[in-house]
């Protein structure tokens, strides 16, 4: 009896510890840990791939009942796994990669050909089949990452109803921030932001057309970037607008987001925009800008108004103010007392949503209509698929940008003149105070995400870093930049992260 009563203390203090996330491999703690980290203990042969994998597959076991960050586990994952730690062993070309044996999570609106579903987050793609992997998922794997699985998202990219929250989706149920279950994680690239900062995962992909990287990556305090549109491949993701959308990492630190972004940049014939955008990735890609003196003699841009506009918030109001202390310290100048002109236009005009609707309709349209299989073909079908439903959740917050989406017929005159609207709103705007203070970039507190829109209508680029904590609830600090300055946001990012390191795991008392 005395021995039962042992080995079930022991069995109980295993499940405390596995519970409470301290989980080792030989001695590692692989909680928190980086790409870096996990690339030394895979060269001194203290981890594998396939415990690695293990590890991640346990916790989304655990937690992801809870967050639902993760809607779907690729069921080869510890194939890929077992074939990266063959590839190590056989000392193949391909484990020079960063990204070799690391797991990835892919957001469910990014195609992937083996034996996951790629559905946005619903049951009308639920059983279709792509024809390829797409561009990103491909330079993925030519890398040596293992696909772990799809993380959840805000159904079709939030794109189907401003009635439903951020996070949720019929087929994924509606993810949760892991620092506060009842603070938002924000969409819609929800469930990467969740599954990173959870450890659910090292490192994941989501997708941006106006806020869907910064916003969830400012509120799970994770690492965003958004790249200059067209830096990365979009072929083979969900589309809204090939205008707007970027595919790009979101991460536990500055550095595992820049060596997915290595992994992500340049050329698909397939998505003609890269062609051209590929001429401005540096010789020796981005990982040479991880410099901790990143910040020394950049000029660093202050919109007060709207960009730190607290109100009567004094936490934040001095929050920001250290921060402004650092970046000066560290060497940057900050442009205070900065305006953008229009800025009221910016947030109040109409056009993005009117010129989105008919993009979201043609390219979505392309979309399906290229798919192997499916059970939809059209917008019209998937507004049809949804109405004759049975299952409640699918009705469940309507889908009016469907249907405002739907009633456009092509880029008619009101189309053309939003098109014109927003190329002058960006080029009195923010490109005027970029260009006109000689900028290397734009700041903004983010706790309210509004630095993405003046990004999103230029086709701009982004970084978020974690920035603090109010209440529990994590928000972030974002640098926005001319078309083609990931290099300089990278230096601003990382020297900015390096100096405050602000950071911490979420408690996950549940």
């Amino acid at each position: 009896m005395a021995l039962l009563t042992i080995l079930f203390s022991l069995l109980s203090l295993l499940l405390i510890l596995v519970a409470s996330n301290i989980v080792k491999s030989h001695g590692m703690a692989l909680r928190e840990a980086t790409v870096e980290d996990l690339q030394l203990a895979f060269k001194q042969n203290r981890l594998t791939s396939r415990q690695l994998v293990e590890f991640y597959l346990r916790e989304i076991r655990r937690l992801n009942p809870v967050l639902k960050g993760v809607i779907e586990v690729n069921p080869d994952a510890l194939y890929l796994a077992d074939k990266a730690d063959q590839e190590r062993k056989a000392k193949a070309p391909v484990t020079h990669s960063n990204l070799h044996g690391i797991p990835i999570l892919v957001k469910d609106n990014i195609a992937t050909k083996d034996k996951l579903n790629t559905t946005a987050g619903s049951y009308a793609l639920l059983g279709s089949i792509v024809p390829r992997d797409a561009g990103v998922v491909t330079k993925l794997r030519q890398a040596g990452a293992i696909i772990l699985g799809k993380a959840s998202l805000s159904e079709w990219s939030h794109f189907r109803s401003d009635n439903a929250p951020g996070g949720w989706s019929a087929r994924g149920g509606q993810g949760l921030n892991p620092y506060n279950l009842l603070a938002r994680p924000c969409g819609s690239s929800s469930g990467s932001a969740i599954s990173v900062a959870a450890n659910l995962a090292a490192v994941s992909l989501g997708t941006e057309t106006d806020g869907s990287i910064l916003c969830p990556a400012n509120l799970n305090s994770v690492v965003g970037i958004k790249p200059t549109v067209g830096l990365t491949s979009r072929a083979g993701v969900v589309p809204i607008s090939p205008r707007q959308d970027s595919v790009g990492p979101i991460c536990r630190t500055v550095s595992d987001a820049v060596h997915v972004l290595d992994a992500i940049v340049g050329i698909d014939q397939i998505d003609i925009a890269t062609i051209e955008m590929s001429k401005y990735i540096p010789k020796g890609g981005y990982a040479q800008f991880l410099r901790r003196d990143g910040l020394k003699g950049k000029r660093i841009g202050m919109v007060k108004d709207p960009f730190f506009d607290f109100g009567n918030d004094t936490f934040l109001a001095q929050t920001f103010e250290l921060h402004f202390k650092t970046l000066r310290r560290e060497g940057g100048i900050l442009v205070d007392h900065l305006k953008l002109d229009n800025v009221g236009e910016i947030f109040s005009s109409a056009a993005e949503n009117t010129a989105l609707s008919a993009e979201f309709k043609i390219s979505l349209n392309a979309y399906l209509k290229e798919l192997v299989t499916s059970p939809v073909r059209s917008l019209a079908d998937v507004i049809a698929f949804n109405n004759k439903s049975k299952k409640e959740k699918v009705k469940q917050y309507g889908q009016n940008l469907f249907l405002t989406a739907e009633a456009t017929n092509g880029m008619g005159n009101a189309e053309k003149a939003a098109l014109s609207s927003i190329a002058r709103l960006s080029k009195n705007g923010f490109e005027k105070v970029m260009k006109k203070n000689k900028l290397d970039a734009l700041v903004a507190g983010d706790p309210f995400d509004i630095l993405s829109t003046p990004l999103a209508l230029g086709g701009f680029p982004g970084i978020i870093v974690p920035a603090g904590y109010k209440d529990g609830v994590p928000f972030g600090i974002c640098f926005g930049g001319l078309r083609g300055s990931e290099q300089k946001l990278i230096e601003i990012a990382y020297a900015f992260e390096q100096a405050t390191k602000i950071r911490k795991p979420p408690p996950l008392k549940f």
